[in-house]
């Protein structure tokens, strides 16, 4: 049974490699398993033994760092910043974090209040392309509004574009947001939204993996989409160029066993050409947050059924709807010809034919049939059916 002095220890070292080893290095993350965080924190404060898997250059350059480290720092900034530092096997750990193996965080350090555990249990990701179109940011926020209302957290990575706008949709909507970024959680990246991501922290929760002050690389930015895929259950991409970041965060959750679903733009669009070759593969079309939820949600969380609007033609009986479409579009026929055509008897023919005409539908012309006006609009129109 772990004393209290072993959870600070195991709390302290993991802040102290928070700050000397990369998000998503999965050499690290296998000495974190096999020897522990208190263990490898030692080795990297003392200089020795080497740990394996790395080169000398690494070695010195990780004990470089290790010598700027002060995690009592660290945690006195954190918390003078509303921050909290949240580790493996606590009590507000999402679980499902561990399903990327030795690439899981060290730690993750959290702004606001919720319980990032509770709020991940039902949560889904939006992501896609910063330069997005008004199609794009439309769609992000209608998503992230439809979604808060269906009850689901939203989860995004707080940059311009389609993150930023599922954000606002949930926000706008009084929903649950968290944003994940790859730069310590006390910053606003990128400075644009730094009304946003405070927003943010006050009414749901911003998580990260660098500490007090970390700044944004290229790279972190890659590797902290792996958290997004793994913290929710699915991730919807709403618009991706060939070689946008959001695409690494739907193959991460593909790998990782969670839906990946994609929302189609135009065939002519490049900035849609990424989410359509995700479609080609094995991600999941959907178009609103029903049919997300429908995903991802629990049994019987069914989207609407689809139709299109009801014609009063379609409340017709069968006969009288086979009737009227016997009739030519132009000009008259007689009643033979139209029994001929809905395949039935003259007599009953008639009979339909004097009913479609309190309707409307026809009009009698000597000793033939035809549509009225509002009956080839009707069928120019067609029938829209569910």
């Amino acid at each position: 049974m772990s004393t209290g002095s072993d959870q600070e220890g195991e709390l302290l070292a993991r802040v102290f490699l928070s700050r000397v080893l990369e998000p998503g290095d999965e050499v690290a993350g296998r000495w974190l398993r096999e020897l522990g965080a208190m263990e490898v924190e030692g080795r990297l404060r003392d200089g020795g033994p080497q740990l394996v898997g790395i080169t000398d250059k690494r070695w010195a350059g990780l004990l470089d760092r290790a010598r700027e480290a002060e995690p009592e720092r660290d945690l006195a900034a954190a918390r003078e910043a509303g921050m909290r530092f949240v580790v493996p096997g606590a009590g507000d750990w999402p679980g499902q974090l561990d399903d990327l193996g030795d690439a899981r965080p060290v730690g993750l350090w959290v702004r606001g209040r919720p319980s990032l555990r509770m709020w991940a249990l039902r949560s889904v990701a939006v992501v896609g392309a910063r330069a997005c179109t008004g199609y794009g940011a439309h769609m992000a926020a209608t998503l992230g509004a439809g979604l808060a209302e269906h009850g689901w957290v939203v989860v995004s990575g707080g940059a311009y574009g389609v993150d930023g706008a599922a954000h606002r949709g949930a926000l706008g909507a009084g929903g649950a947001t968290v944003a994940v970024l790859a730069c310590g959680v006390d910053r606003c990246y990128p400075r644009g939204h730094t009304e946003l991501i405070t927003r943010i922290a006050e009414q749901g929760l911003v998580i990260g993996e660098l500490p007090p002050g970390g700044h944004p690389t290229p790279s972190r930015f890659i590797v902290r989409n792996r958290v997004i895929a793994a913290l929710t259950r699915g991730t919807v991409v709403v618009e991706a160029a060939h070689r946008s970041g959001s695409l690494a965060t739907a193959r991460a959750a593909q790998r990782l066993g969670r839906h990946t679903m994609g929302v189609p733009g135009p065939a002519t669009s490049a900035l849609s050409a990424g989410v359509h070759e995700l479609l080609r593969s094995d991600a999941v079309l959907v178009s609103d947050a029903a049919e997300v939820v429908e995903l991802v949600g629990d049994m019987g969380e069914l989207a609407p059924e689809r139709c299109g609007p009801v014609l009063p033609r379609d409340l017709l009986d069968p006969g009288a709807r086979r009737v009227l479409a016997a009739l030519p579009g132009r000009g008259a026929a007689p009643p033979r010809e139209i029994a001929r055509g809905a395949q039935t008897t003259q007599d009953d023919a008639i009979a339909k034919l004097y009913e479609l005409r309190s309707l409307g539908y026809v009009e009698r012309h000597g000793d033939g049939w035809k549509l009225t006006r509002q009956a080839m609009i009707s069928v120019r129109e067609g029938r829209s059916r569910c």
